[in-house]
């Protein structure tokens, strides 16, 4: 797929991973739907003005299937198509299970699995009339090798993985791709106010000794959305954590 002139949805993209992934894909030529559940603002689609493309924002609650199909039928009329869906949005809700509380372990579900549900089976149906698409879910290592106080974040990106795979299958015949990109620790928003103490432990469990970029997660979204030959994958970019 040639990325220039195509659409792209990011959900939860008004920050980390997601704004980092709309820029790639912005500097490459796609029009872009940055999204989150409070307003985009004035200010972060100011940041797009010199890419030459058409960034519009569209706030919504992805775990909410009416207001999914909602978004995407905002972003369809705004820009004529969704051709490529990132699934990013997500939540965590840490603690060791005995103090779990069920609706702990279901509010991250509902965003980070039961979101990309909705939002995938609201692009679906026009993807595979167009017979072009290609959908990409932001799951993680943690999806696929668990971490203890992260029960219900591993389960939902487990799952993930398993949802991507199979709907792969299912929409392969009509050339939409599905595909998974599985991070390990990045630095962001979320890894800045860690102690040093925290991060030399970290970095201790990484073969490769560092942290990876939101812009190297990026550019792995963008060869999955461009290469038209590849479906039903998961690659760990995780400088070999889950190995």
């Amino acid at each position: 797929m040639e990325i220039k002139g195509k659409n792209v949805f990011i959900t939860g993209s008004t920050r980390g991973i997601g704004l980092g992934i709309a820029h790639k894909f912005a500097e490459l030529g796609a029009n872009v739907v940055l999204n989150g559940r409070g307003p985009v603002t004035e200010e972060l689609l100011a940041q797009f003005e010199n890419y030459g493309v058409t960034v519009v924002g569209i706030s919504g609650d992805v775990s909410d299937n009416a207001d999914a199909k909602r978004m995407v039928e905002e972003a369809t009329e705004a820009l004529g198509s969704v051709d490529i869906l990132i699934n990013n949005a997500g939540v965590t809700r840490d603690k060791m299970l005995l103090r779990m509380t069920v609706e702990d372990f279901e509010a991250v579900l509902k965003i980070n699995l039961t979101g990309a549900f909705n939002m995938t089976q609201a692009v679906l149906k026009p993807m595979t009339k167009a017979r072009e698409g290609a959908i990409i879910n932001i799951s993680s290592v943690v999806g696929l090798m668990g971490n203890a106080g992260q029960a219900n974040y591993a389960a939902s990106k487990a799952g993930l993985i398993g949802f991507s795979k199979s709907v792969a299958r299912e929409v392969a015949g009509r050339n939409v791709r599905v595909n998974v990109i599985a991070p390990g620790f990045i630095e962001s928003d979320m890894t800045d106010v860690l102690s040093d103490k925290v991060k030399e432990a970290m970095m201790g469990q990484i073969p490769m000794k560092n942290f990876g970029t939101v812009d190297q997660v990026a550019d792995v979204a963008v060869f999955m959305a461009s290469q038209d030959y590849l479906t039903g994958q998961v690659l760990a970019i995780d400088g070999g954590l889950a190995m």
